[in-house]
């Protein structure tokens, strides 16, 4: 047996303030699309944000169903739209905000598993990798200069 180590480098600012004014920006864009998001079961709104090589902003929001699977996370909601408005386009930066109806969400909130597949699969197709900055409603600001540091071993076209 070998042991195999795997390491993942992010970085933490503490606060909106500590951010490059262009990501805050783009943050502050996040923000607002959290805030139009439809999450009447979970009450959990998550706003993404991206910005693409063409100089474009595409923002997206969760979207609901009372079918659970039916609804959509908001980071896919805005890369499958720039998918299919700018499908030439690469995408920089994905930064993204999410907050609770029923508590303060001060911890920083990274995509879930579904939305980590995604987010792969357009790093590789666009052969580059892709800014992640997560937050919740306040607080600290993680981020990650690719989407292979918060999913590691991933499942790509090489295993088909």
């Amino acid at each position: 047996m070998k042991e195999v180590k795997i390491e993942s480098t992010l970085y933490v600012f503490e606060n909106l303030d500590e951010l490059p004014e262009e990501i805050s920006l783009l943050m502050q864009q996040a923000v607002k699309a959290r805030e139009n998001a439809y999450a009447p079961y979970s009450k959990f709104h998550v706003g993404a944000a991206l910005l693409l090589d063409n100089g474009e902003v595409i923002t997206g929001n969760n979207q609901e169903n009372a079918s659970y699977p039916s609804g959509l996370c908001a980071e896919r909601t805005a890369i499958y739209y720039a998918g299919s408005q700018y499908p030439e386009a690469k995408v920089l930066r994905m930064v993204i905000s999410a907050a609770s109806k029923r508590q303060t969400t001060i911890t920083p909130i990274p995509p879930c598993g579904a939305c980590r597949q995604a987010i792969s699969e357009y790093e590789e197709k666009q052969e580059s990798p892709i800014e992640i900055y997560f937050m919740g409603e306040k607080g600290k600001i993680v981020k990650s200069n690719s989407l292979a540091n918060l999913l590691p071993l991933v499942f790509d076209k090489s295993v088909l």
